[in-house]
């Protein structure tokens, strides 16, 4: 397929852009294949260059012989394009439709980018497993990297390498991986140097409404344990849920086989109920009416902040187990690769103070969701405006980095990275030109050969010119463990992504960016007296004038 087939009208002039805190600006829009141009010959005009893969939902108006298109942005962004000329208006917003969603992902941008930076290290080759595993190596030989997945056809969404109990061979894994969702055996998420304890994670035991069981299952998992230790299983769905799955095949590990596991259900909602919750936020976040009433009516209607407290509620609940009662915790929901990876991640965070660095949180992503197989594709490809039927469509990546938001807004001193850090990983996990949140698996991304075809987005973000923007200047290393409060009053409402294009919220951003230079102005003049200082105690000792008696 030719992208000219699907642009009707490629330009059209005399065009009025209104955007977000800017100025109007009329140019001469253009459609290429991947973006929607609009340039204008007026002095310190910045352009318009929009990825159609950003385009979440466009609407149309008429007003005589002109058009205006509403053109809604998966980062939640809302721009208006006027048009002149009806046919010209039909044709720009048949073309932005057709090219907005394109089915086959090898047509999209990243395949087409070039990057206009010199790659100083390749993203793609910087958190391998058998890099990570090498640290772990350091602090205990408990554990092995298994290759039993190399060809991804025992757990279609698990990488090639996969760590698992020593003790553990690669027949019994072919034996518990038939025996759990989508092949997904037990693995390790996490280890814990100051206890030794670990975190697993792992998709649902297929149990039946028979009550299947498998000795290779409740060995492997035991085989985790320390003598006289009992160990917890915790659940992300609902004991309701759960008895529904059993009786689909799915299930729950039964108590009479795993006497050493305690079981703890936690209630984590899924696709659907998130998606609508994320579409009720923002209809709530660019409501006009000013009514405080109808704000956290509507707020509190959109159930989102409920979600970020079970969701972190539960992440507490893994990292207490580990870190306070000693325990190793196995996590998993039904597929285990969405609630799951939230409570794992969530965990580390708090555990971890390596996860709270810039390279350590790109590591967190890298390891316990993309590798780990979060379905990027599917998930992200709607965003809150969108009025198709959903496909799986859900924001469990964005509740994570808001979970990480509201655990950084409590802790601002012991994280590397700051806000912008996290909004930038939420737009690009919608919409990018890098290749590192394309596909669904490690599989599909072997397939799709997107590290010899694609930049990885970690390519550009350590560069240290774009480093600079996203370092915290508050941070102080901590290695201490982190407890967040999951109290109502404590969790707030993500400004700096929800109302980020709302114009009472930008004053907010200037603050903050003025606080900011305070801070680095201060620490600059920190730097100076002490160093005024050295030099006056160096006088002293020397016998100077300056001196004393």
């Amino acid at each position: 397929m030719e992208f000219a087939e699907l642009i009707k009208t490629p330009r059209v002039d005399g065009v009025v852009l209104h955007r977000p805190f800017l100025p109007l600006v009329e140019g001469t829009l253009c459609l290429t294949g991947h973006h929607l141009i609009l340039s204008s010959r007026q002095d310190n005009t910045e352009e318009l260059w929009l990825l159609h893969a950003d385009i979440d939902f466009i609407e149309k108006r008429f007003v005589g012989s002109s058009g205006t298109i509403i053109v809604k942005c998966k980062d939640l962004r809302i721009i208006q394009l006027d048009i002149p000329g009806m046919e010209e208006c039909l044709n720009i917003a048949s073309s932005i439709e057709a090219l907005s969603t394109l089915d086959s992902v090898s047509l999209m941008y990243p395949f087409f980018y070039r990057p206009m930076f010199e790659v100083i290290e390749d993203g793609w080759n910087l958190f391998l497993p058998e890099e990570s595993f090498k640290d772990l190596e350091s602090m205990t030989d408990e554990w092995r990297l298994s290759e039993v997945n190399r060809d991804f056809s025992i757990c279609p969404s698990y990488p090639p390498l996969v760590v698992v109990p020593k003790d553990t061979d690669d027949d019994t894994l072919l034996k518990v991986a038939s025996f759990r969702h989508g092949g997904r055996f037990p693995v390790l998420s996490y280890y814990h140097k100051k206890n030794g304890m670990v975190m697993m994670r792992a998709g649902q035991p297929l149990i039946g409404p028979n009550g299947r069981r498998c000795k290779e299952d409740e060995k492997l998992i035991n085989a985790t344990l320390r003598a006289g230790k009992r160990g917890y299983i915790i659940d992300t769905r609902a004991t309701a849920v759960a008895q529904q799955a059993k009786a689909r095949g799915g299930g729950f590990e039964q108590e009479a086989n795993y006497p050493q596991w305690r079981r703890i259900h936690k209630t984590i909602e899924r696709y659907s109920v998130l998606q609508d919750s994320l579409i009720k936020l923002v209809e709530a976040c660019n409501d006009q009416s000013h009514s405080m009433d109808r704000w956290l009516s509507k707020l509190e209607a959109s159930n989102w902040l409920s979600h970020i407290k079970e969701i972190l509620t539960t992440a507490c609940l893994a990292a207490q187990c580990i870190d306070r009662e000693g325990a190793t915790v196995l996590v998993h929901g039904t597929e285990g690769t969405d609630s799951t990876l939230q409570v794992t991640s969530l965990a580390q965070i708090l555990l971890d103070p390596s996860c709270r660095t810039i390279r350590g949180f790109q590591a967190l992503v890298e390891r316990e969701w993309l590798q780990a197989g979060h379905p990027f594709q599917h998930r992200c490809a709607q965003s809150a405006y969108s009025s198709g039927k959903l496909h799986g469509e859900a924001p469990i990546f964005l509740l994570f980095l808001d979970c990480t938001w509201q655990i950084l807004r409590q802790f601002p001193c012991s994280f590397e990275f700051n806000e912008n850090f996290l909004v930038l990983l939420f737009e690009h996990a919608y919409a990018t030109q890098f290749g590192t949140f394309l596909g669904n698996s490690a599989a599909e991304r072997a397939t799709l050969k997107l590290p010899q075809k694609t930049v990885s987005l970690w390519s550009w973000v350590n560069r240290p010119q774009e480093m600079e923007g996203f370092v915290n200047p508050l941070y102080e290393p901590n290695s201490l463990v982190i407890w967040p409060s999951v109290a109502p009053q404590s969790l707030q409402l993500w400004e700096g992504v929800f109302l980020r294009w709302n114009r009472s919220s930008k004053c907010l951003d200037e603050a903050y960016e003025e606080m900011v230079h305070i801070i680095e102005y201060n620490k600059e003049l920190q730097k100076k007296v002490n160093s005024l200082r050295r030099q006056l105690a160096q006088l002293e000792t020397e016998g100077s004038p300056l001196h004393t008696p």
